[in-house]
């Protein structure tokens, strides 16, 4: 059951232009410690930002705390690890690839979160990397993206949770320097910044595997008026989209804002694999063409939200570290619908049976066949395969 806390601010933050300024800005401000967590972070204009900005705040005795991805960031300590280290603050990579050609770089349990906490005051989370929107090849820019600015309770079960990964991977590196004290310096407990409710959810591999997928599944389920999710990588497991056709067979509308343009074309023709069942039970189907949709995020019944790291597939729902927020407030849902339904009308094209039916049968057959691949890796990670059908 998601547990919500009272007295938040949440703010909502579309894609880079609006998040890195908001990010950049808490870092220059801070005085006490940076925890900052990333899948991706890029040796581009906007990585050196970041990069120059924890240095300003180690120099002036912040303790910063950066930890990146081994395979999304594995260059990150040779670009990036020298100035961090002259300056004070402190980097560690979470399952570092052992070398170009190892197994290791086929190991699915991934980083993937996108957090950031600054003097246990204020936090960031969302799908956003450390990387510029427009670091990508050209039919794919800018990235389209949310993250969120959490003031108020929350911020302390997120600090929580990215010191307990920080403890984790330093234990796991044998970095004993890089340990934290047992009882560290804890900043002032955060103070009631606003009215919202909002709650904080994890995905890992011991007590928090199903949270993410659960808080989905019973916003679904409790849904009498509209699902609106918009989410870059979708594959979702029978149970998941058997919520969604009952959801559609009470009246409510649901409708998905997918990828058309992909970094990812395994699980694009995959997930395409699925429209015409999906548009067979009333749900509605866009994909968005105008970019890249990197966004993984939810509006359920004018008051239910989520914005963070969770795609809605098995990699994220079974292997991958996760962060989402979980916002029940209208305000918020509110201004987050308007922002998809204007990514809707600016850059998505409406898929039906007919698009469907005029596929070749070559271009079905592709498809189909990325769905039993996708099914076959799974099976070879444990019983992944019945784990998907029962999320």
């Amino acid at each position: 059951m998601t547990e919500f806390t009272n007295g938040n601010r949440v703010t909502l933050l579309n894609s880079g232009a609006e998040y890195f300024p908001a990010l950049l800005d808490a870092i220059n401000q801070a005085r006490r410690e940076i925890f900052l967590e990333s899948y991706i972070f890029a040796d581009d204009e906007v990585g050196n930002a970041v990069i120059a900005a924890l240095v300003r705040a180690a120099d002036r005795a912040v303790a910063v705390r950066v930890l990146v991805d081994g395979f999304g960031a594995r260059d990150f300590p040779k670009i990036f690890g020298a100035r961090l280290e002259v300056a004070g603050a402190h980097h560690l990579t979470y399952r570092k690839e052992i070398g170009r050609f190892s197994l290791q770089r086929f190991h699915l349990r991934r980083l993937h979160r996108k957090l950031v906490v600054i003097d246990g005051q204020i936090a960031f989370v969302g799908g956003i990397n450390i990387i510029d929107d427009d670091n990508a090849p050209a039919a794919l820019r800018p990235r389209y993206d949310y993250a969120v600015k959490v003031e108020g309770q929350l911020v302390a079960p997120i600090r929580q949770a990215m010191r307990r990964m920080w403890e984790n991977v330093a234990w796991a590196s044998f970095k004993r320097r890089y340990r934290l004290p047992h009882v560290d310096i804890v900043p002032a407990a955060p103070k009631n910044s606003g009215s919202q409710r909002a709650a904080f959810l994890l995905r890992d591999n011991i007590r928090h595997r199903n949270d993410i997928a659960k808080a989905y599944l019973a916003a679904i389920h409790n849904a009498k008026k509209s699902v609106l999710i918009a989410n870059a990588y979708f594959l979702p497991g029978t149970r998941f989209r058997h919520a969604l056709k009952a959801a559609a067979a009470r009246g409510a509308q649901v409708t998905l804002l997918l990828q058309g343009q992909s970094d990812h074309p395994l699980l694009h023709y995959a997930t395409q694999a699925l429209y015409n069942i999906l548009l067979s039970e009333g749900v509605r189907i866009f994909e968005y063409k105008k970019s890249c949709l990197h966004a993984k995020v939810a509006v359920v019944d004018d008051h239910w939200a989520t914005v963070g790291s969770s795609n809605i597939d098995p990699f994220s729902l079974l292997l991958s570290k996760e962060g989402n927020v979980v916002i029940d407030d209208k305000t918020f849902a509110a201004q987050l619908t308007a922002s998809l339904k204007a990514a809707i009308e600016e850059g998505a094209k409406e898929l039906t049976r007919q698009d469907i039916r005029r596929q070749s049968l070559l271009s079905r057959l592709l498809r189909w066949s990325s769905y039993g691949l996708l099914r076959l890796c799974l099976g070879l990670v444990g019983n992944g395969a019945k784990q998907w059908d029962e999320d």
